[in-house]
């Protein structure tokens, strides 16, 4: 992949997260989400946005929802903070790596954990 796919990757990201934090005001993109990549294609003309969603099933449908509804006014607000010729079409895809690696991480603390019958004095 090229430095200027990397870039722009890391570009989108930053403001992608951003308009979704404080400029998008749809009630159905209050859940708790992170945009955790985009991975732009070589001619700059497509982006596939990986969004990871805390919640209820229900609720990260109502969240991909809220995104499919707000892409054209994410790119409309993409235009004049990045430099590029193109705004890329956005699609959004569920990323549920971050649910994935705190429930390892949860599995791991029980495990390592010592059990109460292991601390019972004699």
């Amino acid at each position: 992949m090229s430095r200027r796919v990397l870039r722009v990757n890391e570009l989108l990201r930053d403001e992608l997260s951003f308009l979704l934090q404080r400029k998008v005001h749809d009630p159905r993109l209050r859940h708790m989400m992170t945009v955790t990549s985009v991975s732009i294609s070589k001619d700059l003309k497509q982006a596939k946005v990986y969004v990871s969603a805390m919640g209820s099933e229900d609720e990260k449908q109502e969240v991909f929802r809220g995104l499919n509804a707000a892409t054209p006014y994410l790119r409309r607000n993409l235009g004049p903070r990045l430099s590029l010729r193109h705004i890329p079409q956005l699609t959004f895809h569920r990323d549920d790596s971050l649910e994935r690696g705190a429930r390892l991480l949860e599995l791991m603390n029980k495990v390592n954990s010592p059990r109460q019958d292991d601390e019972a004095p004699e």
